[in-house]
């Protein structure tokens, strides 16, 4: 090979990982950061990771749950790929070594839709699982609407330092709702770290640095995002909070939103009995996604139906106080579904073409409700 040749090759080539089997990527973290002095660099999906990257004294290292049979790999994440190998996606070295060539800067992937009616009720066995920064997390969409959309109820029990890091998240929107507790935050080009309390809100934009710094006991947030599995990466040469202070900054078209509620104003709903406060996600996404906290004005007086869009991608309530029943038809086939009465820490996803009606509410009844595309 020319040397010309090999030249281009290595320019090509940004990173190299070495691949190990891992069955518990919590311990395993811990042993190569506390023990072996690695640092994080992403891990994916933040709620239950299955992928961490670490890197350390000259080496990067991948550990990827479940792999069997696991021979010696090398990774290269590469400009393009294919001038390494001739087209080729992976080599095979003398010894063995299997190498893995992947794009250095891979397109954001976006699953294919699947609707479909999801409740998830709150109850005392309730399965929480440790995550990422050792936040515990409940899946509020077990089916990830076929690995589109991901909602987690998030617990944090003791008051105090969160041990994270600055970060971003690689994604197409995300929505942090705080509903019990306080919790202290920095973002860049934000201005100083903020405290959210309970009934706050934040959008947080594709790839805007940040990090969680310290809470409250018992700290619960709701978030809200798409795609279910993304990557999350640590940013270990940005100090936060920045120095600049850019509120309407663009972050790949979308803004950054802090919705304080004791500052909100509150408005009619889109049908009566109900007032609702919008966050102000939908502006600051150009009209993608919105994030609205709906409670009940008066005492409830029958049923209301209120119909979805038959092309809707997400309708997601949490009910975040009070009671209320729900109740769904089929638009296509008019078949009646069984009533459900929710309560506080229940959530709902509702699929395009499915009606449903809101009756027998409580007084203080009130939710979280999340569109794609925004309902009026």
């Amino acid at each position: 090979m020319a040397e010309d040749d090999k030249n281009n090759i290595g320019a090509s080539i940004r990173t190299a990982e070495v691949v190990l089997p891992c069955d518990e990527i919590e311990a395993t973290l811990s042993f190569f950061t506390d023990r072996l002095g690695f640092r994080i660099d992403s891990v994916r999906p933040a709620d239950n990771p299955t992928v961490a990257v670490l890197s350390g004294h000259g080496i990067r290292v991948r550990l990827v749950h479940g792999l069997e049979d696991h021979p010696s790999v090398l990774r290269l994440a590469c400009d393009d790929p294919g001038a390494v190998a001739d087209g080729a996606t992976a080599l095979t070295a003398p010894n063995g070594t299997h190498i893995e060539l992947v794009d250095a800067n891979p397109a954001a992937e976006l699953p294919t839709n699947q609707p479909a009616f999801v409740l998830h009720q709150l109850s005392g066995d309730a399965n929480w699982i440790v995550g990422r920064a050792g936040m515990r997390y409940r899946d509020l969409i077990p089916d990830r609407q076929g690995g589109r959309f991901i909602a987690s109820h998030i617990h944090i029990p003791d008051a105090g330092p969160v041990p994270d890091y600055v970060h971003f998240h690689k994604i197409r929107f995300q929505i942090i709702y705080c509903y019990k507790g306080w919790v202290r935050v920095v973002y860049e080009d934000q201005g100083p770290p903020f405290e959210l309390h309970a009934g706050d809100c934040v959008l947080q934009p594709p790839a805007i640095r940040h990090r969680v710094l310290e809470c409250s006991s018992d700290l619960e947030v709701i978030e809200i995002g798409c795609p279910a599995e993304h990557e999350t990466c640590a940013d270990h040469e940005l100090e936060l909070p920045t120095e600049n202070h850019r509120p309407e900054r663009d972050f790949d078209g979308q803004r950054f939103v802090r919705h304080i509620a004791a500052d909100a104003t509150w408005q009619p709903w889109r049908i009566d009995g109900f007032q609702c406060r919008d966050t102000g996600i939908s502006a600051a996404t150009d009209g993608l996604v919105s994030a609205r906290i709906v409670r009940a004005h008066g005492p409830s007086r029958g049923s209301t139906r209120l119909s979805n869009d038959a092309e809707a991608e997400l309708l997601f309530y949490f009910v975040l106080r009070g009671t209320v029943t729900l109740s769904t038809l089929e638009a296509q086939t008019s078949e009646e579904q069984p009533d459900h009465r929710l309560q506080s820490g229940d959530s709902v996803v509702i699929p395009g073409a499915m009606d449903h009606e809101l009756a027998a509410w409580s007084d203080d009844f009130e939710l979280l409700e999340v569109a794609l595309p925004p309902v009026a």
